[in-house]
């Protein structure tokens, strides 16, 4: 087997594999060519070849999404590890174990003009979890060293002596670094960066290592809940008679089932989820700003609860942020091991456990106290709302809300469902789903770019059927997530194309204006045709409800290519169907 020439490049490939870290995303470059050289050359390693950059970090993220260990993205000096700091950032606000390699000019090239350099060391400070800058390795004709690591030496035998002993040294350092990131990534899940700077020649390869670096176990105390907190909880839960729990993203199975049904049984709590919180029950709610959106201010007020108990990643819905933000809770929990927001600026508790431990400790301990209606009048209301919005789906004419209502039926049971950011994810947030779907989104950040190439990277690590569904400009700004060969047969995409940017329609601000088109809409004519014919995917498109119903009656069945599916929906109108289904559930 062909092993990179350069010390350096060999440790860190090796400790990738004492790590068990199997999944290497390469974006092609020459100064990274010793680490590709490494991971490609042994079976151990899938790696996988994405050009732009931005691409290839979301497809990375995609796949450590859903397996839930670190994968490897490696990446040249300059502009390319810049590229990845939006999944960068992603992975550090949605606890993604995303791992970036960079390679880099030596320190003695950089910040005198030389080429495709940047200053790499800690680029990523803000949205990181730990940066490794790894130390460059000495070359026996001493180019490299530093004046002050190497003194004058006289002797040719203290020459050798010193400079073994420095690169042991550096050998050391390089493998303390590396242990340190890796296993973070692994158990603090988020994202770690290791600068690799690497020296000419690059494509040199031996037949054999010169290095055995040794993994390092991690050791990650985590303090034990506190009992008279606890106990303070279960004291505040008695004499509470209106309690709230909000879900935001969670992983599909994260809570037990038997603290699920406890829950959904208590008269006095109401269990909000979003789509993105993989929890059900048919005593929770969700749908919220189905819920929440209609209410009068009295019914607010009815609403607030005592208790706010707040679980998993960030929430979609603004409705309920407005609402708790203004109809605070007396207290506010939020059970995490690693952070806690105060979204609503009355967090008064963060208790650093799972919500699994936090729940076996409280609930088992909770006896029922005083009566409450708080549950049975707000099912009554999610009743009477579940009742409308069924009548409003049928009268409604061809629109965005009608796609949803129409595609989030056809999906397959058990698919594996990928949401672009935008009015996406909100418009999901109405319906309510099939409970066999797992569902993900990029709420980390929230932001459009990266959507596609995320859903891919799930793709391929899941035999599962994956299915995203997306915006246009989320679409397109993402196209190059197409530019790969590793798309499974099976992977679809259902393109809702309304010409621009519908939710801004939505928002307030000045409509069917020059300004508004082009700056805020950003009004199009484009269709992903084109790009189907490019890269391989088989095209389809509805421009009416029995097109569209008459395409996803095949759309998910077996194939030989990818699919893409392309709804074209009314520019125009689908801000007034939105808003008014809002005036009609209530």
């Amino acid at each position: 087997m062909k092993y990179p020439k350069i010390p350096l490049a060999q440790t860190v490939v090796q400790l990738c594999k004492l790590k068990n870290i199997k999944h290497i995303v390469i974006s092609p470059g020459s100064r990274n060519a010793p680490l590709t050289i490494g991971f490609t050359s042994d079976n151990f390693f899938n790696c996988y070849s994405i050009v732009d950059e931005r691409c290839a970090a979301f497809f990375a993220l995609g796949m450590a999404q859903q397996i839930g260990e670190p994968v490897v993205v490696v990446c040249t000096s300059g502009s390319a590890l810049l590229n990845y700091y939006p999944a960068v950032s992603e992975a550090f606000y949605s606890d993604i174990p995303l791992v970036v390699v960079s390679a880099d000019r030596p320190k003695h090239l950089v910040g005198i003009g030389d080429g495709q350099t940047i200053n790499q060391k800690n680029i990523y400070e803000n949205h990181i979890l730990y940066s490794a800058n790894l130390k460059l390795d000495l070359k026996d004709n001493n180019e490299t060293l530093e004046k002050e690591e190497l003194p004058i030496i006289k002797s040719i035998e203290n020459k050798i002596e010193h400079f073994l002993g420095l690169q042991q040294d550096i050998q050391s350092y390089n493998e303390e670094e590396l242990n340190k990131a890796f296993n973070l990534a692994q158990f603090k899940k988020g994202p770690v960066h290791i600068n690799v700077p690497l020296d000419e020649p690059l494509y040199e390869t031996v037949e054999k290592l010169t290095v055995s670096p040794k993994s390092n176990a991690i050791h990650l105390h985590y303090p034990e809940i506190d009992q008279k907190e606890i106990q303070d909880c279960i004291n505040q839960w008695h004499l509470a008679t209106k309690k709230m729990i909000l879900v935001g993203v969670l992983p599909p199975n994260e809570i037990e089932q038997e603290w699920l049904n406890q829950l959904a049984d208590d008269e006095s709590v109401i269990v909000f989820t979003e789509t993105t919180s993989n929890l059900h029950h048919p005593n929770f709610f969700p749908s919220i700003d189905k819920i929440i959106a209609p209410l009068a201010a009295t019914e607010f007020k009815d609403l607030q609860p005592e208790i706010l108990v707040t679980l998993g990643g960030l929430v979609v819905s603004k409705k309920i942020k407005a609402f708790l933000r203004t109809y605070k809770p007396k207290h506010h929990w939020h059970i995490n091991e690693k952070k806690a927001n105060n979204t609503f600026f009355c967090l008064n508790k963060h208790i650093v456990a799972k919500p699994n431990s936090f729940f076996s400790a409280v609930l088992p301990k909770i006896t029922n106290g005083s009566k409450s209606t708080y549950f049975n009048t707000w099912s009554r209301v999610k009743q009477h709302r579940s009742l409308k919005h069924l009548e409003y789906e049928e009268q409604i004419p061809f629109s965005d809300f009608k796609v949803f209502s129409i595609v989030l039926k056809a999906l397959p049971n058990t698919t594996v469902l990928q949401l672009s950011n935008s009015s996406t994810v909100r418009y999901a947030q109405l319906f309510d789903l099939n409970q066999s779907l797992t569902v993900f989104c990029n709420r980390g950040t929230s932001g459009i770019d990266g959507s596609t190439s995320t859903a891919i990277g799930c793709a391929v690590v899941h035999e599962k059927q994956t299915t995203c569904i997306t915006g246009d400009l989320s679409f397109f700004y993402d196209s190059n997530a197409l530019w790969n060969d590793y798309i499974p047969e099976n992977f679809r995409i259902i393109l809702i194309n309304n010409q621009g940017g519908g939710i801004f329609r939505i928002l307030p601000g000045h409509k069917n204006t020059e300004n508004f088109d082009h700056f805020f809409e950003t009004k199009h004519s484009l269709s992903a045709q084109q790009l189907c014919d490019m890269y391989g995917f088989e095209y389809r498109n509805a421009r009416t409800e029995i097109q569209l119903k008459e395409n996803l009656k095949s759309f998910f069945e077996t194939s030989n290519t990818p699919r893409l599916l392309e709804v074209f929906t009314p520019r125009t109108i689908n801000d007034s169907v939105l808003l008014d289904y809002f005036k009609y559930v209530r």
